[in-house]
């Protein structure tokens, strides 16, 4: 059986699920697996838009030759590199040879790296376009949305905005394609994870992106994953404005990394005091079981962070190191932070998060509480006192 969609007259889905990969980019969890979406205009001239991950390719060749019925295959247009997206271009080519590959100056250095393809290629700069009789095509670039040589495709004649990784998500599509078709409210954490954590570090980009966009007729919204937006494209379109300008809803999330238990008690004495001050939206977090993806999604919900952690080697704790350099590669911006932990007789992470907070320009808010041991009464007092400062600074700026 064909699996191909027919999403507007002559233009069809040939995604993929992928139930099977536990783990994106070998980093991310996949708790609702993924689709690889691949799309298909067929023409007086034949377009196939991005491909797929390479571990489906069979059934994704077999499905276009079904579609196609003896047809070759005109074009190949590649929005962005990622193998994720590319990963069946070798087997498209030895099916179809004469395919002309679309890509822009940015594209083909890095076909030729991965793939070794370096022939029939056609470059297109930003607004060029491309009949296929009654469909025609328009190129815009967004690059570092998220790769260099990012960009996506318009098709004028139905407005559809073939996006690439631009308003992507993760989960699989469970029978339905369409954002109509499927339970958005079961996706909401893979979308907002996704971008958080895939396309987050480039919010500049993303702005300049949606700009761009923002003067085209769009009608529908093909991503290489997660569902196609027709009935709630306004709405997906006002997430990522709201999350590339690091705009953020009043709450408080409490990360912490503890051996013994006692780092986590100041955990939750910090956020019972920020509970009596009135912070309902409170997300604590052990960093020790929690994967840094689900953490950063808060952060990117969550005004205020509060972060805490156990002495280790003389330093912090592994698990909140790596939360640490993640949110110091990624550049999250807009944030305001305190911190609190234990040792048992020197070193500690306090040096780490004074660097930490130096270099990712948080507000820090309040004097950080470092207990010795066990913590005590005065270092009780100190979590209220943090708790109160990081209430107290959310009602002033949320």
């Amino acid at each position: 059986m064909n699996l191909a969609r027919e999403i507007k007259k002559d233009i069809y889905w040939i995604g993929v699920n992928d139930r099977r990969t536990h783990i994106f980019e070998n980093y991310w969890p996949l708790p609702k697996g993924v689709a690889y979406n691949s799309y298909i205009i067929v023409d007086e001239k034949v377009v196939v838009i991005d491909t797929i991950e390479r571990s489906k390719m069979d059934d994704y060749v077999e499905n276009i030759e079904q579609l196609l019925n003896g047809r070759k295959v005109d074009y190949l247009v590649i929005n962005h590199m990622e193998p994720d997206h590319t990963g069946a271009i070798k087997a498209l080519l030895c099916h179809y040879p004469d395919v002309k590959i679309i890509g822009n100056a940015k594209t083909f250095p890095m076909l030729k790296n991965f793939y070794g393809v370096c022939e029939n290629l056609m470059e297109v700069k930003e607004g060029d376009s491309l009949d296929l009789g009654k469909h025609k095509l328009n190129f815009y670039m967004a690059p570092m949305l998220h790769w260099p040589e990012t960009m996506v495709t318009f098709e004028s004649t139905e407005g559809i905005l073939f996006s690439g990784d631009i308003f992507g998500a993760f989960g699989t599509l469970d029978g339905g394609i369409f954002d109509d078709e499927v339970d958005l409210d079961y996706l909401e954490e893979e979308i907002s994870r996704y971008y958080s954590n895939i396309v987050g570090k480039y919010g500049q980009p993303a702005q300049t992106a949606l700009k761009k966009l923002g003067g085209l007729p769009i009608k529908m919204v093909c991503a290489t994953h997660g569902p196609i937006r027709r009935s709630h494209i306004a709405d997906i379109v006002a997430k990522y404005d709201k999350w590339s300008k690091y705009d953020t809803d009043k709450g408080v999330v409490i990360v912490f990394s503890s051996m013994y238990g006692n780092t986590e008690k100041m955990a939750d004495i910090i956020a019972r005091f920020l509970a009596e001050k009135g912070i309902k939206k409170i997300r604590i977090h052990d960093a020790s079981k929690t994967h840094p993806s689900y953490i950063i999604n808060d952060i990117f919900r969550y005004k205020g962070v509060i972060l805490g952690s156990c002495a280790y080697n003389g330093n912090a704790f592994p698990t909140m190191e790596t939360l640490l350099f993640e949110l110091e590669h990624m550049g999250v911006k807009n944030h305001v932070v305190a911190f609190f932990g234990g040792k048992a007789w020197a070193g500690g992470a306090m040096p780490r998060f004074n660097q930490f907070a130096e270099k990712i320009k948080w507000e820090v808010v309040a004097p950080s509480c470092e207990a010795c041991g066990c913590p005590k009464d005065e270092d009780f007092e100190t979590c209220r006192n943090i708790a109160y400062a990081m209430a107290d600074k959310l009602d002033e700026i949320c």
